[in-house]
């Protein structure tokens, strides 16, 4: 199919017809060319919460995830070891360690095509929705940078001021969809007229709710679902710098990215390699 096409929207979707439209917006290798577990790693490595051993352990895992090549079985896998591994760490010094380096990790990377779509859809008076499956400790931030009406993550059980490695909620394929109709029920959007975009084929139940998907650097799967449905397939190549948007910082922070930073800086270096083989090459 030709990029940039028309899309189609589906004959039926949840939300409340006639209602205000949202644009939900995956994070990682969507609106920022990498992982956004990557960028705390070191803090939370250098803060006594992973070990080096933690990190090599889970570093093939979350490659596979990042490449797209991990399959339903492998990446329940990741998610368990991950939740096992957060098991006990301190809310309290999670939310010093995010603070601390807040500005120096999370001002991250990201697409300039991201950063106008979105200005593009606020000025039409659409909500901007960043749904993701890292955890609201680390997606928060980042939404409230970009100007983000709301944020969707994934988020881990709290007792006693430590985490429990129990996830209270997953925001991981079939269940972000169902996150989105939540609040679409909620704030009165109508899915129908909405918009959707994503790199990952994990991603596709939710680009099928909204009338307008769109596909951004899709993996081999998600295009070959973009093909079959006629979504619209966008090429994000420009990473800059982040410029935040005059807006508060939520100071709550509910643990989930923690578990997948374990292995951030070695994604972070592969991708980076294979991004400057990639230059090279071309």
């Amino acid at each position: 199919m030709t990029e940039h096409a028309a899309t189609t929207p589906p004959p039926t979707a949840p939300g409340t017809p006639g209602g205000r439209v949202a644009a939900f917006f995956d994070l990682d290798k969507t609106i920022i060319a990498t992982s956004s577990a990557a960028a705390f790693s070191r803090p939370f490595l250098r803060g006594g919460l992973l070990s080096r051993g933690d990190a090599l352990r889970s570093a093939y895992t979350h490659f596979l995830f990042m490449l797209g090549s991990a399959d339903a079985d492998q990446t329940e896998r990741m998610r368990a070891m991950l939740s096992t591994m957060v098991t006990g760490w301190d809310v309290a010094t999670v939310s010093r360690i995010v603070a601390e380096t807040l500005h120096e990790h999370i001002d991250p990377v990201v697409y300039a095509e991201a950063v106008a779509l979105i200005e593009k859809h606020h000025a039409q008076g659409h909500d901007v929705v960043v749904v993701s499956a890292s955890g609201a400790e680390l997606v928060d931030p980042i939404a409230a940078v970009l100007g983000a009406d709301h944020a969707i993550a994934t988020r881990m059980t709290v007792a006693d001021g430590a985490y429990t490695g129990e996830i209270e909620f997953y925001a991981y394929g079939p269940y972000k969809a169902e996150a989105i109709e939540r609040l679409a029920a909620a704030e009165g959007y109508d899915l129908a007229a909405s918009y959707a975009y994503s790199d990952s084929v994990t991603d596709a139940p939710m680009l099928a709710i909204v009338g307008h998907p769109a596909v951004v650097n899709p993996d081999r799967g998600l295009r070959r679902v973009a093909d079959e449905n006629g979504w619209e397939v966008l090429r994000f190549v420009r990473p800059v710098r982040l410029r935040p948007v005059v807006r508060p910082v939520p100071t709550a922070i509910v643990v989930g990215t923690a578990v997948a930073a374990v292995a951030g800086v070695l994604v972070w270096r592969a991708v980076r390699r294979r991004s400057a083989r990639g230059q090279l090459d071309g």
